[in-house]
């Protein structure tokens, strides 16, 4: 057996083991008190249930598309699909599972302190990281081994993008409904704190951390460190000869990516020990982590394979991963100027607040798409699309704790949340604060990882549909090209329209209920409970009913287009939504970002404060930005990569159709 399968299966076992340390850890911390595990019983019952009621729903989805590729494709393909499903669920279910844990272990750690908080929190979404990539390379190399085909491969990973496109669509209506019902009725029309135990959608915010943030960006990144992974070792035909029916050579160019994605995943998983505070920034003990990770990584990759072009690619992906967090950070944090000019803009109403946001939002492209523009070239330069390939690859490699401080996010977010509804102390109350701040520019930053990540990704597996059709060039003066890259610029649209609508549909639903117990519960004067369960079940109910349709949407739209137009349409369909996909999903996240922080700069004391006139027109930004930085925005890295995996798997099918052989 290759000595790279081997090192991946072992990295694998170690992520897993690692992860599994980390449950151990935090289940051994102290719960707190009874009022507080009641707070915390009721966020992982809401998120338990919704993920239940999640995966039942798409799980009929899933066994049509087995039977559909069962009888098109192969049984091989369509039990890889499967798998591939299954892993993703099972990722985001466990990162979920001990992140409803964590969360009141983590406000009970914060009367020891900011480091002891700190421990418990970025634990607890280290398992989340760790489960994720462990399960990731297991799953590839085995079936690599088993099968030796590269379209089971792509089964395998279009169970995982499937999975991803649900949990991020579902997921991000759920949370972002209950907060917006939350923040209008709480903040605006009553005005309470966010956390405040007599706002009724309180408990369904919280899970929707949870369901978003959590199990959402697990699947998500899952998706995209395993198909960046399986592109790549289908690019090797570059170098060494592969083909949709069976790879040609166990050349190591084949399997270089699984041994780069270890070497990250082991760097990851040290990395994660290096969460220390020397002061009070929370936020450079989170990068010290990440830059440990980096560094053991680059030594990994250089005693690996030397100075070859093979490690100058890994270079620029490991720089691209450090760039777009501090790019991200700057547009997203409350220290920097887009920040604090969207929070000024909120002194003379919502009109010049949201003019501000939509301003920085799309500023906030240009950077991110530069670099992604440079990383091409340069690893183009360095070892043509392969090297593109394995620069994806190195930055995927450090998914493990990238998604550490992303799950770190609602983690610290509940702790919050569980803290102020259970009447902790002050000195709690300013950890959780600390840690609460930190977490929301982590997510800001992990979603514009993912985005830029994504982004790469769909260009690999592009590059690998172009091969796979004989499409040596596109000319783009071709008719059905020209139309092709029309609807795929198109689709990214049309796509978030349906996610934001949702969204404002369910809100509206959340709305009315938290008016209609404000106005028949005795619940501002403490007399009566709010009905946390209905507000929980509404969010619950809206979310599965509007997922399918864009679901729906991003498998059949491709293969449409390709019955329909032929080949050349659809490779023009491919490059228009990766195009507008990547630059519509950094305007959102980004942007939905920096106006949730502009809102927390005011509440922080500055242009009025909690309650002012700049306050109550950040929390109208807020709202909108809401549903573009935790639903449409990063859901669209699972659309792009979706639109390819499903035209890979259905290729013979529409090479045979462009040929009239069927």
């Amino acid at each position: 057996m290759d000595f790279s399968i081997i090192l991946a299966l072992v990295s694998g076992v170690i992520a897993l083991c690692a992860a599994g340390f980390f449950v151990y850890s935090v289940l051994q911390e102290p719960d707190g008190s009874r009022k507080m595990n009641e707070v915390a019983e009721a966020i992982k019952e809401g998120a338990n249930a919704y993920l239940k009621r999640q995966y039942s729903t798409v799980a009929v989805f899933v066994i049509i598309l087995f039977l559909i590729i069962g009888f098109a494709v192969s049984w091989s393909v369509a039990f890889a699909f499967i798998v591939g499903s299954i892993l993703s669920a099972l990722a985001g279910f466990i990162g979920m599972s001990i992140s409803v844990r964590a969360n009141v272990k983590t406000a009970q750690a914060a009367e020891k302190g900011l480091q002891k908080a700190l421990d418990v929190s970025t634990r607890g979404g280290a398992v989340t990281g760790l489960t994720l990539v462990g399960l990731g390379l297991i799953g590839v190399s085995v079936f690599y081994v088993l099968f030796h085909s590269p379209l089971v491969l792509i089964g395998f990973g279009f169970g995982a993008s499937l999975i991803s496109l649900f949990a991020r669509v579902g997921g991000g209506i759920y949370t972002k409904a209950a907060d917006v019902g939350a923040d209008l009725v709480g903040k605006v029309e009553k005005g309470i704190p966010e956390d405040d135990p007599r706002n009724p959608a309180v408990i369904a915010d919280n899970v929707g951390d949870n369901v978003g943030d959590c199990a959402g960006m697990a699947a998500d990144l899952f998706e995209s460190f395993v198909v960046t992974i399986i592109a790549a070792m289908l690019l090797s035909v570059s170098v060494a000869g592969v083909g949709l029916n069976g790879f040609q050579t166990d050349s190591m160019f084949t399997t270089t990516p699984l041994a780069v994605a270890s070497i990250g995943v082991l760097a990851s998983i040290i990395g994660t020990f290096f969460f220390k505070l020397s002061g009070s920034k929370v936020m450079k003990a989170l990068y010290q982590g990440v830059i440990v990770a980096t560094i053991l990584a680059l030594i990994g990759f250089f005693i690996a394979f030397g100075w070859t072009y093979i490690f100058e690619v890994l270079i620029i992906g490991l720089v691209l991963t450090l760039a777009i967090f501090f790019v991200t950070e700057y547009y997203t944090g409350k220290d920097y100027a887009p920040v604090q000019g969207i929070a000024k803009a909120a002194k003379t109403g919502a009109g010049t607040n949201l003019i501000q946001g939509l301003a920085e939002g799309m500023q906030s492209v240009t950077i991110p798409l530069l670099l992604v523009v440079f990383a091409i070239i340069g690893s183009f330069m360095a070892g043509g699309i392969y090297g593109v390939s394995l620069a994806a690859v190195s930055m995927l490699s450090l998914t493990g704790i990238v998604i550490t401080l992303d799950s770190f996010g609602p983690i610290t977010d509940n702790a919050g949340g569980i803290a102020e509804m259970s009447g902790l102390k002050d000195k709690v109350l300013k950890v959780t604060g600390e840690l609460d701040a930190v977490g929301n520019t982590t997510k800001a930053t992990t979603k514009g990882f993912a985005i830029a990540s994504a982004a790469l990704s769909a260009l690999v597996l592009f590059s690998v549909f172009s091969q796979q059709a004989g499409l040596t060039s596109i000319n783009l003066f071709d008719t059905s090209v020209i139309v092709g890259l029309f609807l795929g610029g198109l689709l990214p649209f049309l796509f978030s329209s349906f996610l934001m609508k949702a969204v404002g549909r369910s809100a509206f639903d959340i709305v009315e209920e938290v008016r209609r117990q404000f106005k028949t519960m005795k619940i501002m004067s403490g007399k009566e409970k709010p009905d946390y369960a209905k507000c929980v079940d509404i969010s619950t109910r809206s979310a599965l009913k509007e997922l399918m349709i864009p679901g729906i949407l991003a498998v059949v739209s491709p293969l449409l287009v390709g019955f329909l137009f032929g080949l050349k349409a659809l490779a023009g369909m491919l490059v228009g939504a990766i195009v507008v996909g990547f630059l519509l999903a950094i305007f959102m996240a980004t942007g939905g970002a920096a106006w949730d922080n502009a809102k927390k700069y005011i509440e922080d004391g500055n242009f009025g404060g909690k309650g002012s006139d700049a306050h109550k027109a950040a929390v109208v930004g807020d709202t909108v930005g809401d549903p573009f930085k935790d639903t449409a925005g990063p859901a669209l890295n699972s659309l792009i990569k979706v639109m390819n995996t499903v035209t890979l798997i259905f290729i013979g099918v529409l090479i045979a159709v462009s040929l009239n052989l069927i």
